[in-house]
């Protein structure tokens, strides 16, 4: 989830939570309250009037008793005289939080509450009360009051008053408390939604940052074996996400970087090892020349040729090494050209075929493509990957008369190039790596046969760079077959 979008979910919580769950509490503590005061104070269908309106609800409290004390002055008004019957009807109205006071004329004669003070002469005379069953008068005082009059006479036609009179103060201590208990429930609610939403962004922002923290410093103190997980879709774990693809990157660089040098080191050594033997012949042969062991012109002669031989394998060395560093950073030189098949690969063939002679190798030219197909290549690159491949085939011929066939076919859209040795041929499970850098099928032959074991890697990177292909097949013992193809070229007719 988006931290936009968990910002909007946390706005609608802060406002909409605490506002449901205190109406959840209100409603509840007035249930509770309502429960309370039908138990309590016998007042039947308490509705949720009496918490905006108390007055009618302490009302409500007197209500039985006023009904019963109207029926007796109707009917029995003898019996408010009667302190028996006034001090049933206290004992009823003393668990609703109210007191009897009777008076007869301008004489209290009962009073039902003890601590009765100033509030009995603020009392109503006789006649001047509603004398409703739902009316009262509020008096506030030194108690604060709410007085039911019941007007009567006595039989002697004396008049009197009952007096029910309602403590507020002691009155429904639950209402009282109602208030309290609802502001603490609110500021319960809000600690809780502030606890929960702290909570949750904690876990989705703090924790995230923390791993971030350790992985960075991971990173500084150069330890890369780790990993970045990303529990979430928000911008916290997308910025997982791209620290973990930049670790990757990172590691992957290092290793490159590693074993760039292996190769590096591994070039160094092939090179120095195959440089070593032509500079120790030619070193050999100058002395002999100057110590003047060729004591005849046939033996200068042939110093003098195997100085030039090795001379030119040092210079080929060092042409490898110049165009592998080329290689190495996409800068091998191209000069593309429109080449005749037919002719390109008969002169290439006719300068092979002079050196493989002297070392009486057998080389055959076949040809079958039509005398008019034409690539697009560079001469002398493409040149560069026959002789390697040819090289490559006379350092390994072991038979006593080697053989080299070289095929030319058309194969649709590419031209494609067969060159076959009857050498000792190829492992098939080195046949796969042959055209890595400085792989070496036969580490052992090929020290002694020399190469820098990039020769082929070179082949494969031209062939590639001309948009062809390049693979090979090969049983050992009986010969290799090395394939490439190069695109024809073909002209696109104008509309």
């Amino acid at each position: 989830m988006k931290f936009r979008n968990k910002i909007i979910i946390s706005f609608c919580i802060i406002i909409f939570v605490p506002i449901l769950l205190a109406l959840v509490v209100i409603f509840s503590f007035q249930q509770i309250q309502i429960r309370a005061i039908e138990q309590t104070y016998g007042v039947e269908d308490t509705d949720y009037s009496y918490f905006s309106n108390p007055m009618q609800l302490f009302s409500s409290f007197a209500k039985e008793a006023y009904t019963e004390i109207s029926e007796t002055v109707r009917e029995h008004p003898e019996q408010m005289e009667n302190q028996s019957y006034l001090e049933h009807l206290n004992s009823i109205l003393e668990e609703k939080s109210s007191y009897l006071v009777v008076r007869r004329a301008d004489m209290l004669t009962y009073i039902g509450e003890d601590t009765a003070s100033s509030l009995l002469l603020e009392l109503p005379g006789y006649g001047e009360a509603d004398g409703s069953v739902d009316s009262g008068m509020y008096i506030d005082g030194e108690q604060q009051a709410l007085v039911k009059q019941i007007d009567f006479k006595y039989p002697d036609s004396t008049e009197g008053s009952a007096f029910i009179v309602t403590l507020i103060e002691e009155t429904v201590p639950e209402v009282k408390t109602l208030l309290a208990d609802i502001i603490i429930s609110i500021v319960m609610i809000l600690v809780l939604t502030a606890c929960m939403l702290t909570i949750w962004i904690y876990t989705s922002l703090i924790n995230p940052i923390k791993r971030l923290q350790v992985a960075a410093q991971n990173i500084k103190d150069g330890n890369l074996d780790f990993t970045v997980e990303a529990e979430s879709n928000d911008e916290i774990g997308e910025l997982c996400k791209n620290f973990e693809e930049m670790r990757q990157r990172l590691k992957d660089n290092a290793e490159e970087k590693l074993a760039s040098e292996k190769e590096n080191r591994a070039l160094i050594s092939n090179i120095a090892h195959d440089l070593k033997t032509p500079i120790t012949a030619v070193k050999g042969y100058a002395e002999g020349l100057i110590d003047g062991v060729a004591d005849t012109q046939e033996k200068r002669d042939r110093y003098i040729r195997t100085i030039y031989n090795k001379a030119n394998e040092m210079d080929t060395l060092l042409n490898e090494l110049t165009l592998y560093s080329k290689i190495d950073t996409n800068r091998i030189p191209y000069n593309f050209a429109k080449l005749n098949v037919s002719a390109y690969f008969g002169d290439c063939v006719e300068e092979l075929s002079l050196d493989l002679e002297e070392k009486n190798i057998g080389l055959a030219y076949f040809n079958y493509a039509d005398e008019k197909v034409q690539i697009i290549a560079d001469p002398e690159q493409l040149k560069r990957v026959v002789n390697n491949i040819v090289g490559n085939s006379v350092k390994y011929l072991d038979k006593p008369k080697g053989l080299i066939n070289i095929r030319i076919k058309d194969v649709g859209d590419f031209i494609q190039v067969e060159i076959e040795d009857n050498g000792r041929g190829i492992a098939s499970r080195d046949l796969p790596y042959i055209f890595d850098r400085f792989y070496r099928a036969d580490a052992s032959r090929n020290s002694a046969t020399g190469g820098s074991g990039i020769g082929l890697s070179i082949v494969k990177k031209i062939i590639e760079d001309h948009g062809g292909k390049i693979w090979a097949t090969s049983k050992e013992d009986m010969g290799t077959v090395m394939y490439f193809v190069i695109r024809k070229y073909q002209e696109v007719p104008n509309e």
